[in-house]
């Protein structure tokens, strides 16, 4: 483990829970947003495309959850595992600052920053 004080990791886990539980939510929410569009109803071709839109817009939110949620859980393993807070990339210690900020950080800064350079 890092040097992560117990508690630290307690309140690390208790952050991911919630996130957890957000996530799902969000899930179910944006799933009832993402059914397809009748297009036998009659409604104006400006109101179709609205709700093709909204379609659109909660099939892309639901995508983004599912990936944040696969996250969530690893982190929740790497906790159970022992491998939590440290980077997955060149496995030095993640930063509690930014574990606070993003319990789920799989990478520490350097190897994020350096990920989303070659994105």
């Amino acid at each position: 483990m890092p040097d992560l004080t117990p508690q630290q990791i307690k309140e690390l886990q208790n952050l991911l829970l919630v996130r957890r539980t957000e996530l799902e939510e969000l899930m179910i929410n944006a799933e009832a947003g993402s059914k397809p569009v009748s297009l036998d109803q009659p409604i104006g071709r400006l109101s179709r495309m609205d709700a093709l839109q909204q379609q659109s817009m909660s099939q892309a939110s639901q995508r983004v959850a599912a990936q944040r949620l696969e996250q969530v859980k690893a982190a929740l393993h790497r906790i159970n595992s022992g491998g939590y807070g440290f980077c997955v990339g060149c496995e030095d210690e993640i930063e509690f600052a930014r574990l606070q900020a993003q319990p789920e950080a799989p990478f520490c800064i350097d190897c994020q920053g350096e990920r989303e350079k070659r994105s």
